[in-house]
């Protein structure tokens, strides 16, 4: 790309940064764990002031929170594959998308891939990437549900949302999956979750930063069976640790101390990945 793309400081597109230049630097601080091939590419693409993220880079508390953003992606990933291996021809549907191509990193030639965010990210997403063949943008706010119109399903659908809907109220999270279990049976929907707990301390200071008000009404996932299994019977609910759940986050330069950090997580804080499977 000739012409760097500008990024304003205190925009919405400044949002996009921050888990954009986490997997750019796990890729390069842990290969052996997570890559990102994008990463990197884009943010040598922006005009924008690295100095605040380069500057803390080498600190222990921002490089545990690379690992943590890297992964939330590897989990994604992992359910995503395994769906594409009984439904090859699956859309694979990342809602919220920002900057991230988990859908490129699992595309296995047949399955079609939708993105799915606001007009205005979806606009910055295409000033860096070509849609390529099987690949679809949809601009839309994801509590208006007729973006759903515009999937097809008919050889299977996985829905993922990676760090997206601790932003939304809890009742918007039950409408968009209850429409999603109706119009897409045999499909599924896999997104992040935390705790109560986890909700205060992580999420206090962003929405905050957001001016989004307090953390009140805003959706966690404290105990899996009292809160998600009664929202439907024709919805199937497991749940892993998002941290160790999936890998064991063991290999060069991956401190025992962020295990120990990551089984915190995966405890008090209930950081989980949450599998919905719609039953036809």
């Amino acid at each position: 790309m000739e012409k760097k793309i500008k990024i304003e400081k205190g925009s919405v597109q400044e949002t996009l940064i921050v888990p954009l230049y986490g997997r750019k630097m796990c890729t390069e601080k842990f290969p052996e764990l997570y890559k990102d091939i994008y990463a990197k590419e884009i943010c040598e693409s922006i005009d924008y002031d690295f100095g605040a993220q380069i500057e803390k880079e080498n600190t222990f508390a921002y490089k545990y929170g690379a690992v943590v953003a890297a992964m939330r992606q590897l989990d994604m990933s992992w359910e995503i594959k395994e769906y594409l291996k009984k439904y090859p021809k699956a859309a694979v549907v990342n809602i919220g998308c920002g900057l991230d191509q988990t859908g490129r990193s699992c595309d296995n030639g047949t399955c079609r891939m939708y993105n799915v965010d606001f007009p205005d990210i979806i606009k910055i997403r295409e000033d860096f990437f070509e849609t390529i063949e099987r690949e679809k943008n949809i601009p839309a706010d994801i509590n208006d549900h007729s973006w759903l119109e515009k999937i097809d399903g008919k050889e299977g659908v996985i829905f993922f949302a990676s760090g997206v809907f601790h932003y939304f109220k809890t009742e918007e999270v039950r409408s968009l999956v209850l429409k999603m279990s109706e119009r897409f049976p045999g499909g599924c929907l896999v997104f992040d979750t935390v705790g109560k707990t986890g909700r205060n301390l992580m999420m206090k200071k962003i929405l905050k930063n957001m001016d989004m008000g307090s953390v009140k009404g805003y959706f966690y996932v404290n105990n899996v069976k009292k809160q998600l299994e009664g929202w439907s019977d024709k919805i199937k609910i497991t749940h892993r640790g998002y941290m160790l759940g999936y890998h064991d986050m063991k290999g060069p330069g991956l401190k025992a101390s962020y295990r120990i950090l990551g089984r915190i997580g995966d405890g008090l804080m209930k950081m989980r990945i949450i599998k919905m499977e719609f039953i036809g």
